[in-house]
């Protein structure tokens, strides 16, 4: 995937997260990022990237997102291979 399309699409995966009232908590403790932050930082590919690895980490999580927008659930993976980083190996 595109580097441009990637960060767009990671945008929205932000955004979705935003918009979950149970989610957004468990981000904002998880990564210790604040309000503040989000804002200065939606655009920060690097920022994107751990948004899309947040995402990641539950199946559940991936499946609701990828309906939501009507994308296959290995679009997410496709979306973190084209930010900074995304071609690094996954040792977990």
């Amino acid at each position: 995937m595109k580097k441009d399309l990637a960060e767009t699409r990671a945008l929205g995966i932000l955004g979705w997260v935003l918009a979950q009232d149970e989610l957004l908590p468990v981000f904002l403790n998880a990564t210790g990022v604040t309000e503040g932050d989000l804002r200065s930082r939606a655009a920060d590919p690097v920022f994107l990237a751990s948004v899309v690895e947040f995402v990641m980490l539950d199946d559940a999580w991936v499946i609701d997102r990828a309906q939501a927008q009507g994308w296959p659930p290995q679009e997410i993976m496709q979306i973190r291979a084209g930010l900074p980083g995304g071609d690094q190996p996954n040792w977990t």
